[in-house]
């Protein structure tokens, strides 16, 4: 559908009250007026030294300050660094906004991110990271959230014309579009992204025009009109919250300050900065409300008196609050959410199931206990997933519940965020553990960074079928755990047996941090074992020892643990060997046990070697244990190329067969 506008750029701004009272005109006014002080304050103290960085949205207010007064306080917005007007309108106290611009305690992110980068469950805002599209999917995981629980709510979020180039914005848009999510895309097309023009960013006329590529109702704002923004903001939100989808906004308007202020506006022509300091969406909507007498210019004044002195005294209180200060334990603790893990020992009935089985049954007896957890992947839904973990699920708990998503992995992880933002839970399938690099910036930047920068848990479980030996290729058999063990806020978490993957998949799900849970695709129907029937979880973080010697301590995880206990059935060596479960939180506590007892470690994985996390638990070792060492410590692992397709080539590539000559060399040491 074709987006629908009525502003030319060149034309004069007309304001069309509608139906609202002086009192409303004036306040839109006012909610102005106020950023735009700050920031002129702002850029003061920034000459002054006395801040560090600045990103201005002088010439923008009236979108920020527009959409947020047309939402609900209790509905999210989710604003970037240009949106001033969208925390001064939540009614944030300046004070603190200013404590979170200098890194000091009453700020939202205890001095651990700058400007806007942070968000608050209290004033239902949700901030940006620096990698600008994540948020766009974000949105849509809140707005999903709001149409499952029914409660009729819209969720505006905001990119700049630059971030449309990225493809977390065509993801977000076309999984909100396919769901028809109640959500306002908002896209402040300001004519550069940093110092490039429209011109160079996209080739269609409009941004908006986009919607017709999604099946998507598209409109174009003048941004700098605050009548047109307020009221057609506040017709749609009503709107979408009584007929659920999304709706692409495009506001025309432009930043009269650079990208942010170090570097400039050289590079825009002087003819255009003079012709859209003609719109300014302060001056005119001033000038309009005088010339209708609904402002005086003695009221005029009166309001920015006392605008510029409550933000004087905010800024003071500020000033005078001490330089924030933190021990390592503080930081540390403040990675992950502490939370006490839900007991349920198993039950006396056990079937004998395999690997994929247990996975299937856990899955399915969480969804049974939380009526807040949702499924999202790849062809989850009626087909049961390619490898039918989640068949029959669609019978069980419904669409709403077990969701197909279009190949999008990016959004569909930002999606799974937004969901726990808005009080529910997600589990993501990644349908090949290989397939997660498209979705790795929200992974390690969002999810992982969540509670440490502004205490908000990130509920999501990943599940990752991984691993090898099933003659699938480079693109399909990866362990590539390695890529998160080394990411601060993430827990990995990597079974190898039935009875292990159904408890640790459970409390993985009630953990509120971010978890990324393998399952190898070569044990899913390779490896039985008796498993209880009912509901029980077990301890992440906490090691299996498997056998019990004083030879050597083997260490392994995966697929790998059963090379080990098979070559253990070929050679006499006494050895403990510890099967890991989980990689983050790593059980340091059982190795070093082992090792001080066996004097002599190898440590067995799949992955490659370089750069892997045996190379940290190798170190870990020499860093505790050294003094109890009888050998260096030996790892055994894939050979460093990409994983062949053929029989024989993925067989020498595998450590499989070379474990057993590498353990007897340990033990000849």
């Amino acid at each position: 559908m074709k987006a629908t506008t009525n502003i030319n750029i060149n034309n004069t701004m007309f304001y069309n009250k509608q139906n609202l009272t002086n009192n409303t005109l004036v306040q839109l006014y006012k909610q102005m007026l106020l950023p735009r002080l700050i920031e002129e304050k702002m850029l003061i103290l920034l000459r002054q030294g006395k801040i560090s960085k600045w990103f201005s949205g002088i010439g923008q207010e009236a979108i920020s300050v527009g959409v947020t007064l047309a939402l609900t306080k209790d509905e999210y917005i989710l604003p970037m660094h240009r949106n001033l007007g969208v925390f001064t309108s939540r009614e944030i106290p300046l004070y603190r906004l200013f404590s979170q611009w200098q890194g000091k305690a009453n700020g939202f992110t205890k001095g651990r991110d700058r400007s806007f980068h942070f968000g608050t469950q209290q004033y239902k805002i949700v901030g940006m990271i620096s990698h600008l599209g994540p948020q766009l999917g974000i949105a849509g995981g809140i707005a999903l959230a709001n149409k499952l629980k029914g409660d009729k709510k819209a969720c505006a979020v905001f990119t700049g014309d630059g971030g449309t180039s990225e493809g977390d914005f065509h993801e977000a848009l076309n999984v909100a579009s396919v769901w028809s999510l109640p959500v306002l895309f908002c896209v402040e097309n300001n004519g550069y992204g940093l110092s490039t023009p429209t011109s160079e960013q996209y080739n269609c006329e409009h941004i908006a025009d986009r919607g017709i590529g999604y099946g998507m109702e598209s409109h174009i704002i003048d941004g700098n009109n605050i009548l047109e923004v307020y009221t057609k903001v506040s017709e749609l939100a009503e709107s979408i919250r009584e007929n659920p989808r999304p709706i692409l906004l495009e506001f025309k308007t432009f930043r009269m300050r650079g990208h942010e202020e170090a570097s400039g506006t050289k590079y825009v022509p002087d003819e255009l900065m003079e012709q859209w300091a003609l719109k300014d969406p302060i001056d005119n909507y001033r000038n309009f409300l005088v010339e209708e007498k609904i402002l005086t210019p003695e009221e005029d004044e009166n309001f920015k008196n006392e605008l510029r002195t409550t933000i004087q005294e905010h800024l003071n209180t500020t000033f005078e609050e001490e330089t924030i200060t933190s021990s390592v334990e503080n930081e540390l603790n403040d990675v992950y959410k502490k939370y006490t893990p839900l007991s349920a020992p198993p039950n006396s009935t056990h079937e004998n199931i395999r690997l994929i089985d247990a996975i299937s049954k856990g899955l399915k007896q969480a969804m049974e206990r939380s009526d807040d957890l949702v499924i999202m992947g790849q062809d989850v839904a009626e087909y049961g997933g390619v490898f039918k973990i989640t068949e029959g699920f669609v019978e069980a708990f419904g669409k709403e519940r077990v969701r197909n998503t279009p190949i999008c992995e990016s959004a569909i992880v930002s999606m799974a965020y937004g969901l726990v933002v808005n009080k529910m839970k997600a589990v993501m399938e990644m349908q090949f553990a290989d397939f997660v690099s498209t979705g790795f910036n929200p992974i390690v930047n969002l999810l992982a960074k969540s509670h440490y920068r502004w205490n908000q848990e990130a509920d999501v479980v990943i599940r990752m079928p991984c691993g090898a030996g099933v003659g699938a290729g480079p693109f399909h058999s990866q362990t590539n755990e390695a890529w998160f063990t080394k990411t601060p806020g993430l827990k990995v978490v990597y079974p190898a047996f039935p009875y292990d993957a159904k408890g640790l998949l459970t409390a993985a799900i009630n953990d509120p941090n971010p978890v990324l849970f393998f399952e190898h695709k070569g044990l899913y129907r390779s490896i039985y074992q008796e498993v209880p029937t009912d509901y029980y979880t077990l301890p992440l973080g906490k090691a299996s020892v498997l056998k019990e010697g004083n030879e050597v301590t083997i260490i392994s995880f995966g697929a790998a643990v059963h090379w080990a206990l098979e070559t253990l059935e070929q050679v006499s060596v006494a050895a403990d060997l510890i099967d890991l479960r989980s990689l983050q939180p790593l059980d340091t506590e059982t190795v070093y046990t082992s090792v001080k007892k066996t004097g002599k470690v190898i440590i067995l994985q799949e992955d490659s070697l370089f750069g892997s996390i045996s190379s940290d638990i190798s170190s870990l070792i020499m860093e505790n244990c050294f003094e109890y060492l009888d050998a260096p410590v030996k790892r055994v692992a894939s050979i460093e190329t990409p994983i062949p397709f053929a029989g024989n080539l993925e067989k020498q590539y595998l450590p499989k067969e070379r474990f057993k000559d590498e353990l007897l060399q340990l033990i000849a040491y």
